[in-house]
């Protein structure tokens, strides 16, 4: 009997179509299955034969033997068959491959079936099929191929059922497309179906593409609910594939829907809203259990997990109908969180509650901190001594004594985080931001006037990390024959050997950067990235870059020009003010106020660059003692530490027994996790509310975002996914989809940004404004939208770009 543990032997849909058998009120065609045992009888040995020009074609050549031919022979009745392939890595939970294998319908006749499996199996050589298994990161030789031959269903009508919104994503809602006869013109695109959009039961939409429905309204109810109860045998959302004979639904396939973002594991029956931390920190790629759970130790308890990254539950918040404005103002620095917000707040999804009892008043804010500079540096010193008495009080430590440890020095990182005055001090330098901005337009018609009043400010250690990288340059300089020398060397290794044999002074150089920035890498949030000091490989690029494109002495120049930027900006704004009403009034308190945004801006960025340097301390730390794991023969290799909890792998080193299984299996999952976008907001319906920027005031046809750093540039678009793909010149525009600390190299480069995640406030508009760069961040589907290599013209004091 076929079923989902048969998968090696029927593949993906056999195993599916055999669950669906042996469910009560869920009818199938008949029919049988050539298993992968025939497949590698007859094809595994075509694979292995040299010089093959056309494996297709060969494999479709091959006869079948005649004692299998006689078996398949046998258990053909009358009629015609439907002959579908059923691969090994199909239908599966992290990736569908709907469509990428051959099916053909209506063959009848022995001959022509026999030729029909030959095909099923050839077409596991597809270009396309190739190119999805690469894309998936499936071996060609790991893939075996079943074929289904299933007696045709006389249809009257077909199709496509989605028990979940294929485009919201929306779980409580499923989607019908129907076609008259066997449903070839809906997969082929030849015909448009009609659609009906079910809710609790219901028909609540539907569009109808001919003179009559293809299904009653009362069929297309009885569908969804079939559906529902395939849904809940399988334990997730499905497509699936149906046909009408008579009054009688008859069910083909049913297999994942695999692009559904996963829905956080349910507390209680409430309606909740999740917000992306990812989007917040401008990386939205999958984390490692471990990376995960280390970030999720210093959130808030409303955080949640789903499809490796992390949301924040903002359901209480919005059910308050005092903290729900609060929410809504805190989202203006990123309209399209703030939008869709809104938009669930419009829909009463989470009804509304009291707030508190009557005649308590929440508590008083602190007083703000007076405007001195000896606060950062006070709090930078008392971070930096955190730091050094972290080095010596986890050096020896091993085993749970070790995990132990860096369970309990994560609440003193929390504690230093949350520190009144340290969230005091950022929230004076964005709070200036945001006075100045609304002042200086209000009084002098300046946009965003604050953006260049915060270039070459004090203290901010990531536009520092961009600029002292230049200094490495300087010192790579003199050597022009260990230049061309890295230039023709490509792979990791090749450029580990040249490090080795850097000059003295270069490798100081180098060395002494990576003491102080070493910590940080792409995606830093995640522990189990590899940080720059485990790459530094990945930093030749960028000095070479540097080398090409700027003088000696860079960084002391660009930091003056900055800083020379700033003061003349402050003295023609100040200049404008006296000449109005009440002017030195005026002058004298934005005086007041950009010298408080020069005391505290660049602060902002210092505390997760100390997060990020606890975070390295503990990771090598915890690497060693994987080491030791993999010395004892409890862990094959040291990143298996990554698919593991923090709490279990403490269980690991107390027991020395680790769950081989369970790290396999979040493994795959954290692959399948590579291929999903995550949302910026969605409900634990599943919904994806899509927000927008709501603007009529810009020109046809441009890509709209967030303004995050004054200025209009125009140059050549440069659409970069991956750093380490970096070959920029100056004058280029950087499109991008997201930045964090990391990147900040390479803004020192490039003319301009354009992100597709962020926020005012967020690390990329930070380090724009800090180096002077337009940049308009949140922009939908840029790096899809921006052909590279295309003139484009950045509005960063606007906040659109336009292509040229």
């Amino acid at each position: 009997m076929l079923g989902e543990q048969r998968l090696e032997l029927v593949g993906g849909k056999g195993a599916n179509l055999g669950a669906l058998t042996r469910m009560d009120g869920v009818s199938v065609p008949p029919g049988f299955c050539v298993t992968t045992d025939a497949y590698r009888r007859v094809v595994l040995p075509v694979l292995s034969l040299p010089d093959v020009d056309d494996l297709r074609g060969t494999i479709e050549g091959i006869a079948i033997p005649d004692d299998l031919a006689a078996e398949i022979a046998d258990a053909l009745g009358p009629g015609a068959y439907a002959v579908r392939s059923s691969a090994t890595a199909e239908d599966l939970p992290g990736a569908s491959f709907a469509g990428q294998q051959d099916s053909y319908l209506n063959i009848e006749g022995t001959a022509a079936i026999l030729a029909h499996v030959s095909r099923c199996w050839a077409s596991l050589f597809t270009e396309r099929a190739v190119a999805y298994r690469r894309h998936h990161g499936i071996d060609d030789r790991t893939v075996r191929m079943a074929v289904i031959v299933q007696q045709m269903v006389p249809a009257e009508a077909a199709g496509v059922l989605f028990t979940a919104d294929p485009v919201t994503g929306d779980r409580k809602v499923a989607a019908v497309e129907a076609v008259p006869g066997l449903g070839e013109d809906l997969v082929s695109g030849r015909a448009n179906p009609d659609l009906f959009t079910l809710r609790d039961g219901k028909v609540v939409a539907k569009t109808i593409a001919r003179d009559r429905p293809t299904l009653t309204d009362d069929q297309a109810v009885r569908l969804g609910a079939l559906g529902r109860r395939i849904e809940l045998h399988f334990g997730r959302p499905q497509d699936i594939e149906w046909c009408l004979a008579g009054d009688e639904f008859a069910i083909v396939q049913s297999r994942p829907i695999t692009t559904l973002f996963p829905v956080p594991e349910p507390r209680d029956q409430e309606n909740h809203v999740y917000v992306s931390v990812g989007h917040q920190q401008m990386w939205t790629e999958p984390m490692m259990p471990l990376g995960l759970s280390v970030r999720r130790l210093n959130m808030p308890p409303s955080t949640v997990e789903a499809g490796g990254r992390l949301f924040v539950d903002v359901a209480a918040v919005l059910a308050s109908p005092a903290r729900r404005a609060g929410l809504l103002a805190m989202w203006k620095s990123d309209p399209l969180v703030g939008d869709a917000l809104r938009i669930i707040a419009e829909r009463d999804f989470v009804p509304s509650v009291a707030d508190g009892s009557p005649g308590v008043s929440p508590p008083a804010p602190p007083a703000p901190l007076p405007t001195d500079p000896a606060i950062p540096a006070e709090l930078i010193a008392q971070s930096e001594a955190s730091v050094a008495a972290l080095k010596e009080a986890i050096r020896g430590r091993s085993g749970a004594d070790l995990v132990d440890f860096v369970l309990a020095d994560m609440q003193e990182l929390k504690r230093l985080l949350f520190d009144p005055r340290n969230h005091q001090a950022i929230m004076a330098g964005m709070e200036a931001t945001w006075w100045l901005n609304d002042h200086l337009e209000q009084w002098l018609g300046e946009k965003n006037a604050a953006d260049v009043l915060t270039r070459s400010v004090p203290h901010n250690i990531t536009s520092e990390m961009g600029l002292e990288l230049l200094d490495v340059a300087d010192a790579f300089r003199p050597y022009p024959s260990l230049l061309a020398l890295s230039s023709s060397l490509s792979s990791p290794a090749g450029l580990r050997l040249l490090l080795d044999e850097l000059p003295r002074k270069a490798g100081a150089a180098l060395r002494a950067w990576l003491d102080r920035h070493g910590m940080r890498c792409v995606g830093e949030i995640d522990i189990t990235r590899p940080r720059w000091s485990e790459q530094p490989e990945t930093l030749l690029p960028l000095i070479l870059g540097n080398i090409r494109n700027f003088e000696a002495g860079a960084n002391r120049r660009l930091f003056e020009e900055g800083r020379a930027a700033a003061r003349a900006a402050e003295d023609g704004f100040l200049a404008r003010l006296r000449e109005l009403p009440d002017g030195e009034a005026k002058a004298t308190e934005v005086a007041a106020m950009i010298d408080r945004l020069r005391t505290f801006a660049g602060y902002r960025e210092y505390p997760k660059y100390f997060m990020m340097r606890r975070y390295f301390i503990w990771k090598l730390a915890l690497l060693d003692e994987a080491d030791r794991l993999v010395r004892d023969g409890v862990l094959p290799d040291r990143t298996d530490i990554f698919y593991l909890t923090l709490p279990e792998l403490g269980e690991v080193t107390r027991t020395q027994l680790a769950d081989l299984g369970l790290i396999d299996r979040r493994r795959e999952e954290f692959r399948s996790y590579e291929a999903l976008t995550p949302p910026r907001v969605y409900t634990s319906d599943g919904e994806v509310i899509t927000g927008s920027y709501r603007r009529d005031d810009v020109p046809a046809g441009a890509l709209v975002g967030l303004p995050v750093s004054t200025g209009t540039v125009e140059g050549r678009a440069r659409v970069l996914l991956d750093m380490a793909e970096t070959d920029l010149e100056p004058g280029d525009i950087l499109v991008t989809p997201h930045t964090d600390p990391s990147w900040t190299p390479v803004f020192v480069t490039v003319a301009g940004l354009v992100t597709e995640v962020g926020g005012q406030m967020t690390h990329g508009a930070v380090i724009a404004r800090e180096y002077g760069l337009p940049a308009v961040v949140g922009v939908p589907n840029a790096t899809h939208l921006i052909p590279d290599g295309a003139q484009i013209r950045v509005h960063g004091t606007d906040g659109y770009i336009e292509i040229l």
